[in-house]
């Protein structure tokens, strides 16, 4: 499908996009790819297809959220170099 200098400049408008001259004519060129594949995918022969959400019948598997105690505090904290407050006392990374 041809696209016409005009038609790239006035997406690039509405798009906010400065485009320099020598940009134009390969924006000319990406879109008009873009549109023949569309072309292709739309002329795909669709009759006597299901639809089909995903290509497994894979789906997600939800567990109740619940709080258990694996390791004690004090077991965690005796790997920290410094402690303050019972919490990983770090480096400032910030200013």
């Amino acid at each position: 499908m041809q696209v016409s200098k005009e038609e790239i400049l006035h997406i690039a408008k509405l798009a906010n996009l400065n485009l320099k001259e020598e940009e134009v004519a390969k924006y000319m060129e990406n879109l008009e790819e873009i549109l023949n594949f569309a072309n292709v995918v739309n002329k795909a022969p669709i009759q006597g297809l299901e639809e089909t959400i995903a290509i497994n019948e894979a789906y997600n598997v939800f567990r109740k959220d619940e709080i258990i105690q694996t390791i004690e505090r004090e077991e965690l904290l005796q790997n920290a170099p410094e402690q303050q407050e019972g919490m990983f006392k770090i480096p400032k990374v910030i200013n």
